[in-house]
């Protein structure tokens, strides 16, 4: 396998039909983790708190994977993996200095740990599951037009 870490077409998306979706989706999900990583828990959720590293592993490893699928160049990627571990360093420093989150260097370990999962993911089959994905559904919406 040859790495491209060339700064050409680093932005090009022309394997997804659909990127602006799928690019606005991934966005929201950044929002979503962020926020989430920010708000105070409600009582009811913090049951889920006790596998906390494994939602920290897996939140990073979504938003990776999801970005990684719409971008398919190595140096994006590269990019990508860097800013995701960096929102995470960048998250819970921002927690520590809340009253009711606080600041866990596991938690970034975690993040990183996620980042990297998917980043090597990207490189497998599973890479495509967006563009395979997209691919059925137009056929299916072709076939039912017909």
């Amino acid at each position: 396998m040859k790495f491209d870490f060339t700064p050409r077409a680093m932005l090009s998306v022309t394997h997804l039909r659909f990127r602006r979706l799928w690019i606005a989706v991934g966005i929201l999900l950044i929002l979503l983790v962020a926020i989430s990583s920010i708000i105070t828990i409600p009582a009811p959720l913090k049951v889920f708190m006790l596998k906390d590293k494994v939602l920290h592993t897996l939140a990073y490893a979504g938003l990776m994977g999801w970005f990684s699928q719409i971008y398919r160049h190595d140096l994006t990627r590269l990019l990508l993996a860097a800013g995701l571990v960096l929102m995470g360093v960048g998250i819970e420093y921002a927690q520590g200095m809340t009253t009711t989150r606080q600041f866990d260097v596991l938690d970034m370990v975690a993040n990183t740990s996620g980042v990297l999962l998917a980043w090597a993911l990207a490189y497998t089959w599973i890479g495509t599951l967006l563009a395979r994905f997209e691919g059925l559904f137009v056929r299916s919406v072709a076939r039912s037009g017909t």
